[in-house]
């Protein structure tokens, strides 16, 4: 999608901006006195909105809950913020702010001088990738530190990326534009994150097991269940399918993938129906024709851990 440029020195005209491509918020300005004007630069998907934004005076700037991944990134100058009931933090060029898509959030000082890059990032996108990337299912909520130092390792390339991106995409025929070659450089940035940020995966992220560690029988079971996730598998069903007995299966599954076989279906199952959801046509796809062909029969219960998984009802990611 072509990059969004707005300038504006009308709070209202800003504000608006903002809740239209960011979150809703309500704005502050702490230096009423100056003439000031705002400049945003900002390419938005439904997955990854990197925005070069600078606001020209001292702000402050509320929250409620984003409900996605967002990190701050400034380029000069300084940023106040908190989220939840956390002290307030200082990002800097050197320590990004990283936010998360839950507990109400505030930039207490956006300084007039900083420009930052902000990058926000669908929950459903980050939390699938880390997915993919550890070939299981996430099975608890994946909470980013609340920094990244950009000064070396990951935390630098992952801001060279960023500015790469925002700069590509200022351009009218820059790669960010193609369909293909976008959304690849958008998968890029996702992955980039989760190397570059702390949280409860990263270590495995950085060294992980390899797929010959799962004995032959448990990797037949999880390529059954991934060729046909929809199927009304039993635990003996899956027991022969790996040629062992119900309890050696269950003994293998917690040793070799973390959790019982019937579990790691199940966010199987999820995930794909998440998937559907993102790519699906309000207009022809419902919410129970997509949950019912991947078994989940008491929509109830389906809606709650779709909820508790991603952070909004499955109706809302139907509809984008």
């Amino acid at each position: 999608m072509p990059v969004v440029l707005h300038a504006t020195g009308d709070v209202d005209a800003a504000r608006a901006f903002l809740s239209r491509h960011y979150y809703s918020n309500f704005v502050d300005v702490l230096s009423p006195w100056h003439p000031w004007q705002t400049r945003f630069d900002v390419t938005p998907s439904h997955a990854v909105t990197v925005g070069d934004l600078r606001f020209g005076t001292d702000v402050r700037i509320q929250f409620g809950e984003l409900g996605a991944y967002h990190v701050n990134l400034p380029l000069t100058g300084s940023l106040v913020w908190r989220q939840g009931g956390h002290a307030p933090l200082r990002a800097t060029p050197t320590t990004a702010a990283v936010f998360q898509p839950v507990g109400d959030a505030c930039l207490e000082k956006w300084d007039g001088d900083c420009r930052l890059l902000a990058v926000k990032i669908d929950r459903g996108m980050l939390e699938d990738e880390l997915a993919r990337l550890l070939d299981g299912p996430v099975t608890s909520p994946l909470t980013l530190a609340p920094t990244i130092d950009l000064t070396r390792g990951r935390g630098a390339s992952w801001l060279g990326l960023v500015r790469h991106m925002a700069a590509d995409a200022a351009q009218p025929h820059g790669l960010m534009h193609h369909p293909m070659i976008g959304a690849g450089l958008r998968e890029a940035l996702v992955a980039g994150l989760l190397s570059a940020a702390d949280h409860p995966y990263r270590e495995r992220l950085e060294h992980p097991r390899p797929a010959s560690a799962a004995p032959a029988a448990i990797r037949r079971v999880v390529e059954a269940m991934r060729a046909q996730p929809g199927k009304p598998f039993t635990a003996a069903d899956l027991a022969a399918t790996a040629g062992v007995s119900v309890r050696s299966l269950q003994q293998g599954f917690q040793r070799h993938v973390g959790m019982p076989p019937m579990a790691y279906l199940r966010h199987l199952r999820l995930e794909r129906v998440h998937e559907d959801l993102r790519q699906g046509d309000p207009a022809i796809h419902s919410v129970t024709g997509i949950a019912y062909r991947y078994g989940f029969l008491h929509m109830g219960r389906f809606a709650a851990e779709y909820r508790a998984r991603y952070g909004v009802p499955p109706r809302d990611t139907l509809r984008g």
